[in-house]
């Protein structure tokens, strides 16, 4: 076995040791065979095209061209970085937003605006979250219009607000305009149809890597995917781990 092999290994067995600090998951059945083992990702590269809305949050965020259901846009970051982190999340979970409050704000600041992570949003919008595709469907219209980031940060941030009423909107107002919510509003009803596809693309991807619960993360280095522990990784340990795979 090869020394990187084996140290990926050693990584992966720490954050399973710690995995309680990342919270509480939300789970739910998706219909993949459960006799069949995760096979490791091929790395996929898009270019990072998503701006926020107002100021941006980093420098990380590029403009997205209007292209419907483009995957594109919920990239942020450059597609040359060395490790690249996809995330399959329900804007609706509360381990969703734990992972994000607390640990992909950090990586975005410090890793993904330096160029050294190039981070990948994929919808797995959970059954047993009434809303979850309704701010799935905002979300990706967003990112359509270069806005992603932006009401990414919204919708975790006021999650308590709209997952009880499904008042999204409404609860997004002090973040996104009026004017800027309509013509996400009217993006989203000209390319329904994309923005669906462009959703059922991600969570068919996740069902085949067995993905079943949210958030789930995976990481990719040197041609390499590894699946982090399910539920949301702590900040610290995943920083390590970062650390020492760019450190190879």
């Amino acid at each position: 076995m090869k020394p990187l092999l084996i140290g990926r290994i050693g990584i992966l067995l720490f954050f399973a040791a710690f995995a309680a600090f990342s919270g509480v998951s939300a789970r739910t059945q998706t219909g993949a065979s459960t006799n069949t083992a995760p096979k490791p990702a091929t790395a996929t590269t898009r270019s990072a095209k998503s701006a926020l809305a107002k100021t941006p949050a980093s420098p990380a965020a590029k403009p997205a061209s209007v292209v419907p259901g483009s995957p594109d846009a919920k990239a942020l970051g450059s597609k040359s970085a060395p490790i690249t982190i996809e995330v399959f999340e329900d804007f609706q979970c509360p381990a969703c937003r734990n992972f994000y409050e607390t640990s992909l704000k950090q990586v975005i600041d410090n890793y993904v605006t330096p160029g050294k992570v190039y981070l990948i949003h994929r919808d797995f919008p959970l059954e047993m979250h009434p809303y979850s595709r309704q701010a799935a469907r905002l979300a990706n219209a967003a990112a359509d219009l270069g806005q992603f980031e932006n009401v990414e940060r919204a919708l975790f941030d006021s999650q308590d607000q709209w997952s009880t009423n499904g008042k999204i909107e409404e609860a997004l107002a002090s973040t996104v305009s009026a004017a800027q919510m309509k013509k996400i509003r009217d993006y989203q009803a000209a390319h329904i149809d994309d923005i669906n596809a462009a959703i059922e693309r991600d969570r068919t991807m996740g069902v085949k890597r067995n993905v079943n619960q949210t958030p789930s993360i995976y990481v990719t280095s040197h041609g390499k995917t590894e699946a982090l522990p399910g539920g949301g990784v702590n900040y610290d340990l995943l920083r390590n781990y970062l650390d020492y795979l760019l450190r190879q």
